[in-house]
Order: C-alpha cells, then structure tokens, then sequence
C-alpha cells in the first residue's frame, strides 16, 4: 500500500465522516493506492462508528496527547507514505497529491505551509497568525538550520520508515516541532508545499491551548538547542564579566557621571561565574543528547572532548587554583601592611574579587572535566546487524557441534 492517511481523533463526531470521505474521493482520483485510519484518543460522542461507516480503519490509542495519538496511528499505518491532518475539517484532504508527489520524488517529509497557500477569513486567530506561528517558526528556523516556513502546519506527509527510526518522544502539541526538528537534525530530505486553512467544522473551542501550548513549543525548541539556551547566553555574559573585571581591576571608571567601582566588579565576576557554568551547561547537554541518542553527534564537541581530556583539564583547574590562592595570598599581604586592620573596600576588593572568581572557576573546571569523562564512557550497542550476526555465528557452531557428536560414536564402532 502506497499512503496512509492518519487523523487524530478525539470527539470529532460533526466533521470526522466529511475529512474521511474527502481523502478516499482524492486517492480514487488520482489513483493511488491507500487508506485513512483515524488514531481515535478516547471519543465518547460516537466518532469511531461515523469514521468506519465513512471507510476508515479505527485504532484505538490509550496514550493521551495529539503526538501520542499520532504515534499510535503511524505505528499502525499500513502506507510506504503517510499523510497526517486534523479531523476537523480545517485542511483540505482533496488536495494531497501534492504531498504523494514529493514524496514519490524522494522527500522525507512534506510541510504544508498555510501562509502561502491561504489562510481564510477566521480561520486562525490572531494571536497565532500574528504573533504565536510567526514568532515559534523564526526561533525554529534561527536555533536550528531549517528553512520551513509554517513549523505547525498539521497537514503533513513522511516517509513512515524515516519518521519511525526519529524516535519520536512527545506526546502533546509540541510532537508537530519535534518531528521538523528531529527530521532536520537527522539530515532528512525536508521540504514544503502550500496549503490552505478553513475554518474548522466544530461547535465546540479547540483543543489547543494557546498559551499552554505555545510555550510547550518554545521549551521544546529550547531544549533542544544546547547552543541557544546554554552556549550563547553563557558565552555573552561570560566575555561581558570579562571585560568588565578586567577595566575595574585596575581603578574605578567613569563614563559621564556614571561611577563604576568595586561594586561593579562584584557583578562582573558573578556574570563571569555564571557564564562560565552556562558553557559548561550547553557542553555537558550535547555530550549527554549525542550519547543517548537525542540529538546527533557534533563533531566540533566530539573534537573537543577528545582534545580536552580529563588530565588537561585538570591542570587547567589546577592552574586556575594556583592564580586564585596567589592573588589571595597577595590580599593577605595587603592586609599585612594595614597591621591586620580595618581595609578599604576599593582596595581590597581589587585582589580578593578577582581571586575569589579564579577560584570558583578552578573547582568548575575540574569538576567539569570529571562530569564529561563519566559522559563520555563508552557503553556497548549491540545493533540488529551484530545481533543477527551473533545468531548466525551460534547457528553454526550448533551445526558444527551436532555433526562432530554424529562423527565420534561410528569411529568409535568402527575400532
């Protein structure tokens, strides 16, 4: 069978039968061979008898959630190709072929984008056509290199092999991110087709929650994007801190009025902590994503965990130390000739504050490059290829063995 079209369901009984009987009319058209399954996520009104009697295949989906239901439906789908879209008449089923089209052609996944397509009057509201689908689409493009246009369209269509190998995990409205994330970490031939939106055929509100939902996208982007939420962030603050640290370490400044003394200084070298930790965040993430499978392997942090091994990192630890415990021994030294007694803040806090950071960063450095070493043990992953080898490898020896039991009783008549 060449396409699947999979739609989930939960109390779509006023436009469930209308979405079926428009992607049947649409294969029947254009000849391809195909079915409409509906993941059904628990309907009381009915929805499952009206999609039958339209000429669907109904699964049942436990799982609460729209990626859950969804991952029940492409789990069950009987497709090469699978086309997925809202059972609330929203999105045009008579206009796939599109879709089968790029696909045929070698794509993996199919966006619709529904702003070059055509959004009618009431359709979307305006916060998401304005401000939440614009907003979400721009962070997906700029922390990842994709160049989709509409990340949540829901009329889609995949490849259901390379959509299965992603290991899809979400189970709410962010699944519609991870899977243009996933597909375009994982290297896949993605692309997009226009498409129009209508105004649903329900009743009743929507399911989705704007808000709610909104910034599950965003904290799902984020997560993903070590470089965005740890990296950038941290290395900003960290060169500011430095900057900083360094100018007032030598005598207030001045800009106008503006006076900028140890006080400063204080905030500078926390900036500078907090930074530092945050690097180490976005390293410790990719290290940890790439091993587990999460996000695919950097060879940039790959090559630097192999050249920052556990030993020079811990000389650069202890080095650190060393600067820290000479500056504060300097500070002693500079109380020693106040007889021990009261210090100037403006002074004192020159030697102390940037040794004190020195120190701090010392023991982050040295429990980093511990933390990443205990990341980067190797487990052993036994793939289907080295299990079907060992299998065979066993039926051999079995075979082996049987034949020489068979051998050793006739020599033994024999003698």
């Amino acid at each position: 069978m060449e396409l699947t079209v999979v739609m989930p369901c939960l109390n779509e009984a006023e436009t469930v039968e209308t979405c079926v009987r428009k992607a049947l009319a649409c294969m029947r058209e254009h000849g391809i061979d195909g079915e409409v399954l509906i993941a059904d996520n628990g309907s009381t009104d009915g929805s499952q008898q009206l999609a039958r009697d339209a000429g669907a295949r109904v699964v049942h989906v436990d799982a609460k959630g729209y990626g859950n239901a969804l991952m029940g439906g492409i789990r069950a789908a009987r497709g090469k190709y699978v086309i997925m879209g809202d059972a609330d008449d929203s999105y045009d089923f008579t206009a796939l072929l599109p879709f089968v089209e790029q696909l045929r052609d070698g794509a993996d996944l199919v966006m619709g984008n529904r702003f070059k397509g055509g959004i009618a009057p009431g359709a979307m509201p305006p916060l998401h056509r304005y401000l939440g689908n614009p907003v979400l689409s721009f962070i997906g493009r700029l922390f990842f290199p994709s160049a989709i246009g509409d990340f949540h369209c829901g009329l889609r269509g995949f490849r259901r092999d390379s959509i299965l190998r992603l290991g899809l995990q979400t189970g709410g409205m962010e699944f519609a991110s991870e899977m243009v994330v996933r597909s375009t970490l994982s290297g896949l031939d993605v692309r997009e087709v226009p498409t129009t939106l209508s105004p649903d055929g329900r009743s009743r509100p929507p399911h989705l929650r704007s808000w709610r939902d909104g910034w599950r996208h965003l904290r799902f982007l984020m997560l993903y994007s070590p470089r965005w939420l740890f990296f950038i962030p941290g290395l900003i603050l960290m060169t500011l801190g430095l900057v900083a640290g360094a100018a007032l370490s030598f005598g207030p400044i001045y800009i106008g009025k503006l006076g900028f003394d140890v006080d400063t200084l204080v905030g500078a070298s926390a900036a500078v902590v907090i930074g530092f930790q945050a690097v180490l965040f976005a390293l410790f993430t990719k290290v940890y994503a790439a091993e587990e499978g999460f996000l695919p392997e950097d060879r940039r942090v790959r090559k630097l965990v192999d050249i920052v091994t556990l030993e020079k990192g811990l000389i650069a630890g202890g080095l650190l130390a060393l600067a820290g415990l000479f500056g504060l021994g300097a500070s002693l030294v500079h109380w020693q000739t106040r007889s021990f007694g009261p210090l100037i803040p403006s002074e004192s806090l020159r030697l102390v504050v940037p040794s004190a950071t020195a120190l701090i960063m010392s023991f982050q450095t040295i429990f980093a490059a511990l933390f990443i070493s205990i990341l980067g043990i190797r487990r052993s992953k036994e793939t289907p290829i080295d299990v079907a080898a060992s299998a065979a490898e066993e039926a051999a020896q079995a075979v082996s063995l049987d034949g020489e039991e068979q051998t050793v009783p006739r020599e033994s008549t024999k003698a």
